[in-house]
Parts: C-alpha cells; structure tokens; sequence
C-alpha cells in the first residue's frame, strides 16, 4: 500500500521527472525532503536585497534558512564549563571537602574543580564530562582525558553538538547572520582543539562537504582552509567529489593568493596524513 514515505519520495521523483510518474499522489502531505536549493536561493535573495533594497525576509522565512527573531543567545556560552552539581548550593561546601574528593572512590570528581595535570591523573577514573559538551573544546585537561579514555559516547556527544551549532551559525547558509567574526573565533577553537588531539571531528568533515559547494572562498577563508587540513582520510573518489572538485572551482576563478592558500592547505593536509599513517604503522609493528 502506499506509505507516507514513499508517497513523498514519489513526489520528489514526480518534481523532477514528472513523465516517470504517471500514478496521482495527494496534494498535501508530510514534507520529507529539504529543498536543497534553498542556501542558493537565500544567497541571491541577499543580493537582490543589497542591490535594489527589497527584503528577502519572506523569502527567507519560506526556505528556512531566516534567523528567529526571538532568538536571544550569547556565543560561546556553551564554551565554559559549567558546574556539574545538580545543587550549586553545595558546590563551596564540595570545594572544602575537595581533599576528600581526591581520594575517595565512591564520588565522581566535579569538572569545575579540575585545575592541574596531577589533579587529572588522580581522578581520570572519576571525571564525568559537562552536560555542556562545548566546553571540553577549550579545556586542555579534558582534551587529555579525551585523548586517554577513547569513550565513543563522548565522541557522539561533542558530534551532535558541534554539528549542529556549526549547521545553524554558518554565515553563508543563513540569510543576514550577524554574527560572522563570532563565527571565525568558533572555527578557530574546533582548528585548535583538533591540533591538540591530532586528529580532525567528524561533525567538522561532514561541515566541510556539505558547505564547500556553497562557499564562496572569502567567508571565513583562512579558518576554513585550516579545518581542511585535518580532514581524515578516505576514499579518493569521496575526497574529489567532496573536497579537491569545490576547491578547484574556487581554485580556477580566484587571485593567486587564494591558490597558494589552496595549495598551502592540502600540503598540510597531506602532511597530517602522512603523520597519522606512520604513528598507526609503528604502532602496528610495535604491537
């Protein structure tokens, strides 16, 4: 029978193609498929509205990608670990009694009170990580424990959150954002926690391909090329068609600052690579 699903994919094939679906859908139905047009679509509108003055909010609010206006959120407040008790009260009175935090084992030692390296190594079976995933970005100490304990759940917490914070705040997929220097200071601390675990996120790749397309090689430009350069390796028909093919389109239309900014990025690329493959072939010998 026909399901919601397939009635809208149908749909989609219908859009598209529509002499390859001759059956009758019904005209109202669940939306299952985000216009991908839309980043495009709001981008002209922006220009349209620099250009000859209209506002593209309608436009915007009907593919959206527009900001709420009620939207009242301080950035980079998630950066800053908060306190892990679930009663702040205590936290003065859990300070004073921290010598019998260090030593006993039946307590998780609060994150807030993590100061020192010999404090980590003491207590790296008792940490429990903020509810404010953000944070641990900024922390060298819980960059360490990262580093250490290999916890996928940690892993797929701090995915989803930077995924989506990065999906919602990139200048040039949301129509008349403000906060573009707000934005730069992001990628510049997802760059640097990345250096300081040697390896690139995940939601960082994923934002990369999704949004390389769209880019138009002078937002955010020198952060952007730093995070292509921890991108991990794959496939190389996944990395042309995602990376090298968006690139080059950039590549061949722009100064010649910009292609040895482009060059300069994937000889550190490579580099990363190169230094990743030799850690795990030494490590593979060793063992």
């Amino acid at each position: 029978g026909m399901q919601s699903h397939l009635q809208a994919l149908l749909s989609l094939y219908k859009l598209f193609c529509p002499e390859q679906v001759t059956i009758t859908l019904p005209g109202r139905m669940k939306t299952y498929f985000k216009n991908s047009e839309g980043p495009w679509k709001a981008a002209i509108a922006a220009v349209r509205q620099r250009n000859q003055g209209t506002s593209p909010l309608s436009q915007a609010v009907f593919l959206g990608t527009s900001q709420p206006q009620s939207r009242k959120r301080k950035w980079n407040a998630q950066l800053v670990i908060p306190a892990s008790s679930t009663n702040t009260n205590n936290l003065e009175e859990d300070r004073e009694k921290n010598c019998v935090y260090l030593y006993s084992t039946n307590e998780s030692f609060p994150v807030e009170q993590l100061q020192t390296f010999p404090q980590l190594l003491q207590n790296i079976h008792r940490l429990e990580f903020p509810s404010q995933m953000g944070s641990v970005l900024t922390n060298p100490l819980l960059l360490h424990y990262m580093n250490c304990v290999k916890d996928e759940s940690i892993y797929l917490r701090l995915y989803y959150w930077m995924g989506q914070m990065l999906q919602e705040e990139c200048p040039w997929c949301v129509v008349d954002n403000p906060y573009e220097e707000e934005f730069k200071s992001f990628l510049e601390t997802i760059y640097k926690a990345e250096c300081f675990l040697q390896e690139g996120f995940s939601a960082s790749e994923e934002f990369l391909y999704k949004t390389l397309p769209l880019w138009d090689g002078f937002c955010c430009r020198s952060e952007i090329l730093r995070l292509v350069s921890w991108i991990p390796l794959s496939s190389f028909s996944d990395i042309k068609s995602y990376l090298y093919d968006p690139l080059a389109q950039l590549f061949f239309t722009s100064s010649i600052y910009f292609k040895c900014s482009i060059l300069e990025s994937l000889k550190e690329l490579l580099q990363n690579w190169l230094n990743c493959n030799v850690i795990q072939v030494v490590s593979e010998f060793s063992s």
